[in-house]
């Protein structure tokens, strides 16, 4: 996994198909990333919503922007502003 790159946080739930699909993105780039689970622990579901302004997972963070869901990140990664929001 690269180091140079922003930190990259995901809010996740264990069955969640969608986070999955974001983790294998990431994976696939090289790119490590911290996955926080809000299943278990209503204060970290509440920091969740607090920073992103919703309740679904994955919500993901690269560095201080808040990305958006896994539809948000793989349309970002479509459009190449993925790489430069890692690299920033």
């Amino acid at each position: 996994m690269t180091d140079n790159t922003a930190k990259v946080v995901i809010y996740s739930g264990r069955l969640c198909t969608y986070c999955n699909a974001a983790k294998r993105l990431f994976e696939k780039k090289g790119i490590a990333f911290e996955e926080v689970m809000i299943d278990s622990d209503d204060s970290v579901r509440a920091e969740m919503e607090q920073r992103s302004g919703r309740q679904s997972v994955p919500q993901i963070f690269i560095g201080d922007v808040h990305v958006g869901g896994y539809d948000d990140l793989a349309e970002c990664h479509r459009e190449g502003k993925l790489d430069e929001l890692l690299a920033s």
